[in-house]
């Protein structure tokens, strides 16, 4: 029995006893892969990213093409045996509740010393094998981000398993002042530690939903497509 399954109010017929399988696929999966959805009390479904909503769930592949044939199919209704309903603004809550999980995550690996901004302090802890994954504003210039690439090439030469560090792409800066304040960057780097683990996570579960890649060398597990 998986214990994550276990919702507060005991109702987890079909979770506890099947499992972790998304409504639409069909496809059993991990939390990093899965996002669990409840039916609020109006009526509408809700996602439960942290996975404690109490109440029947039903889970979708996290991925944001799934979640939209799952709400055009109206599967949620009968996954979550209730009349309810979901828009197609639901795959766009998903996307904003992601990046601000990612952004809730990087100010806590900021304050344990794990993720840190700035071009020369991102190149010099790649440099360092220091670095987890690299970020980059949207709109960063290319100058800075090519600078970091070429230390991220050059390390994995080095790197026991010869693979380059992932590197994202996610937010304008404009963006990312909405979601960080005063720790919004254009180019910044994630630790090793829990929390900067934490944010590689993160990170890994937005670019599943949005169906992007992270550069990275072919064959290092993330669980997503490499290129």
């Amino acid at each position: 029995m998986l214990l994550e399954d276990k919702d507060p109010a005991g109702d987890i017929e079909g979770e506890a006893v099947n499992g972790r399988m998304c409504i639409v696929t069909r496809q059993s999966g991990t939390p990093e892969t899965l996002i669990r959805f409840v039916a609020a009390p109006d009526g509408r479904v809700v996602p439960d990213l942290k996975k404690q909503l109490p109440g029947r769930g039903c889970w979708v592949s996290a991925e944001r093409a799934v979640l939209e044939k799952a709400i055009a199919k109206k599967l949620f209704a009968r996954a979550l045996k209730a009349d309810v309903t979901a828009g197609p603004e639901l795959a766009d809550e998903v996307d904003r509740l992601l990046s601000i999980q990612l952004a809730g995550m990087m100010n806590m690996a900021r304050k344990a010393a794990q993720f840190i901004s700035g071009a020369s302090k991102v190149e010099q802890a790649v440099r360092a094998m220091a670095a987890l994954a690299t970020f980059h504003a949207v709109d960063a210039a290319a100058d800075g981000v090519r600078k970091i690439d070429q230390a991220r090439k050059a390390m994995s030469f080095v790197a026991d398993d010869g693979q380059e560090i992932p590197s994202f792409r996610f937010f304008t800066e404009a963006e990312m002042e909405g979601l960080l304040g005063q720790n919004a960057f254009i180019h910044a780097c994630a630790l090793a530690g829990q929390a900067g683990e934490g944010v590689v996570k993160r990170a890994n579960m937005l670019a599943r939903y949005r169906g992007t890649v992270p550069v990275r060398a072919v064959g290092a597990d993330t669980g997503l497509p490499t290129q």
